[in-house]
């Protein structure tokens, strides 16, 4: 219990200050004055005041915020701070500072990858597992423990390439060259189409022969520069997965009671603690994906809502009005305070369910 409360402070915390951060640092740079940078909502616990900014701890953990001078286009500011004053900036600026946030949750994940990266970038081996009877490999003579060196000459080093070969072959016969109890051997096999689920639950087609990997894993060591390469397209590729993640359960693909909240993070924040370090820093990276596209979304109250603000001012060439914003940006907060219930509540079913247990 102890862990996952540590684990869940640590791991949000990291996550707020970052993303705050963004958007504090590109303010200071472009000259807008920020008055509070706070970590946490509510009553505050700890802060200090330098310079103009007060910095803060605040009651309530879930979140944090920057206060700019001028964010509020009816806030009175001072003449001798207008120019700093966030409202007064123009469009490319404000978006630039807002954007900052979701970019540094984005770029803290290149950073975390890069780092476990650099103790070796695991693989499975294109080794043989199991060999599913009736289907092409049984045929070509595979058996369990072979292991693929090449697929038409190609030399396969990862079970991704070779899975990948035999994807794409279109039903082409391949020529396998194999590693058995030391000796070396060919063999041809043909992949057959076949419908197989996707990590989604949907049905696909695709070209198998009937093999599974072993399960064994290999840790490569490389160069920091391949380190922090492989972090960007890790990067890259959580995002790419996370839209489609979304989109998928809009389409109810994926069902919403896979939705979780507060209570399923700290628990996997617990897990992943136990786990040792380096699980915890993995867990950190995803979570802080997630965290950069949700507030992309052109949802009111959330970055991406203002950037919705932002195009059409600069689209309709004048500041949308106040008691619209108002109004979105209401519409907004009671859609994310109905999704974080149904989130709260799904989290709720998992703990008292007879599956999910009961306790952290």
């Amino acid at each position: 219990m102890l862990t996952t409360i540590i684990s869940t402070i640590i791991v949000l915390g990291i996550l707020v200050f970052v993303h705050e951060l963004g958007h504090f640092l590109l303010a200071k740079k472009l000259g807008i004055g920020v008055l509070t940078f706070s970590l946490g909502f509510g009553p505050k616990i700890l802060g200090k005041k330098i310079g103009e900014t007060q910095y803060q701890i605040a009651a309530v953990p879930l979140g944090g915020f920057v206060k700019l001078i001028g964010e509020n286009p009816e806030e009175k500011v001072q003449d001798e701070l207008l120019a700093r004053s966030f409202s007064n900036q123009p469009v490319w600026k404000r978006a630039l500072v807002i954007g900052a946030g979701p970019f540094f949750n984005f770029f803290l994940a290149v950073v975390l990858f890069s780092t476990i990266n650099l103790f070796g970038i695991p693989h499975f081996p294109p080794k043989v597992g199991e060999v599913n009877p009736g289907l092409p490999a049984e045929a070509a003579g595979l058996k369990q423990g072979d292991l693929v060196l090449s697929i038409d000459g190609e030399e396969v080093k990862k079970w991704e390439d070779l899975s990948k070969i035999i994807r794409n072959s279109q039903g082409k016969e391949l020529m396998l060259r194999v590693k058995r109890d030391g000796e070396i051997f060919d063999t041809r096999v043909t992949p057959k189409p076949s419908s197989v689920k996707n990590m989604f639950g949907e049905e696909t087609s695709a070209y198998v022969i009937g093999i599974t990997h072993s399960g064994e894993v290999v840790i490569e060591k490389v160069n920091p520069l391949i380190a922090l390469g492989t972090g960007f397209v890790q990067t890259y590729q959580g995002i790419k997965l996370t839209i489609v993640a979304i989109v998928k359960l809009i389409q109810r693909v994926i069902p919403a009671k896979t939705i979780g909240g507060p209570i399923l993070i700290a628990q996997m924040a617990g897990e992943q603690a136990k786990r040792g370090l380096l699980s915890l820093v993995l867990f950190m990276a995803i979570l802080s994906i997630n965290l950069g596209v949700i507030n992309l979304f052109p949802i009111p109250i959330l970055d991406g809502g203002h950037f919705l603000f932002l195009g059409l001012e600069a689209i309709l060439r004048k500041p949308i009005s106040i008691r619209k914003m108002e109004i979105a940006q209401q519409v907004g907060l009671v859609l994310i305070i109905l999704l974080m219930i149904f989130a709260f509540f799904n989290d709720l079913v998992r703990v008292f369910s007879p599956e999910g247990g009961f306790g952290f």
